[in-house]
């Protein structure tokens, strides 16, 4: 298994190369061990999916701090791929204070990592949310570790649809050292056009906001650096486990075992 070092600057590079990266989002170590099998090369840990994992409703609050750094551990444990973490908002408002929880994560194993500019209530004033940034740049570079900081702007998927506010954001956070941006909720070529061409810096853009029908080539054509899934692969585990849990109840029928991955393979993957 390559050092975590070694995991840091692959990341670092991949996001330099071109083309386009696609980080799917595990939710515990099968997932991470699974998706590590069919060759992507990196991963990215989603707080809906651990969420959805403990029973919980997802938004501020469903996991704590100790939580959210544990499954970091288990799923970077797992897997020889780098993995980026969903910090939230790093659990505090100061931002030196949110800014520790890179340090902690990069401890249990993660090479990259976001910080969003809500709090859980509202979005940051735009001073308080670079400086947060700014202070999660300078954490990033203190980390023994390559390390790979990602700035989220929220404004789009927490009632705040103002697409200038969010570029003047992404374009400021790129100044204050962030080097991922991301703005959750771009839809369409055009808007992801424009904020990639506002930017210096890779763009994310999370499929689960999207429009599912685009493919990851016409998104790296508009300039999209990376894609992620947020809690969509877990959504669709669980609706294919209630699809089943269905037939059960409703019909006495079991025809979703013809669609069921063999114990083989899940043996193949897991002893790998």
């Amino acid at each position: 298994m390559p050092t975590q070092a070694e995991k840091g600057r692959l990341f670092k590079e991949r996001h330099a190369r071109p083309g386009i990266l696609i980080l799917p989002n595990p939710w515990d170590a099968g997932t991470a061990k699974l998706l590590q099998s069919l060759g992507f090369e990196a991963l990215a840990t989603t707080s809906l999916g651990m969420s959805n994992a403990l029973g919980r409703a997802d938004g501020e609050g469903a996991v704590s701090r100790a939580e959210l750094l544990e499954n970091c551990r288990v799923i970077a444990a797992a897997t020889d791929l780098p993995v980026n973490a969903d910090l939230e908002n790093g659990y505090a408002d100061d931002p030196k204070e949110a800014a520790t929880i890179l340090r902690d994560a990069a401890a249990v194993g993660i090479v990259g990592g976001s910080i969003e500019d809500w709090s859980g209530e509202m979005i940051y004033d735009f001073n308080h949310a670079v400086e947060r940034v700014a202070a999660g740049a300078e954490m990033a570079r203190s980390l023994p570790v390559p390390f790979t900081f990602v700035a989220r702007a929220e404004n789009l998927i927490r009632g705040r649809p103002n697409l200038d506010d969010t570029i003047k954001r992404l374009q400021a956070f790129e100044k204050a050292g962030a080097d991922v941006l991301y703005a959750p909720g771009l839809r369409d070529l055009a808007t992801m056009k424009l904020v990639a061409s506002s930017v210096g810096k890779p763009l994310n853009v999370v499929m689960s906001s999207a429009d599912p029908a685009l493919t990851a080539a016409e998104m790296a054509a508009v300039g999209v650096k990376r894609l992620s899934v947020g809690g969509a692969l877990s959504r669709l585990a669980l609706a294919a486990f209630m699809r089943g849990a269905r037939e059960m109840k409703e019909k006495g029928g079991f025809t979703w075992m013809n669609d069921t991955m063999s114990s083989g393979e899940l043996k193949a993957v897991f002893k790998a």
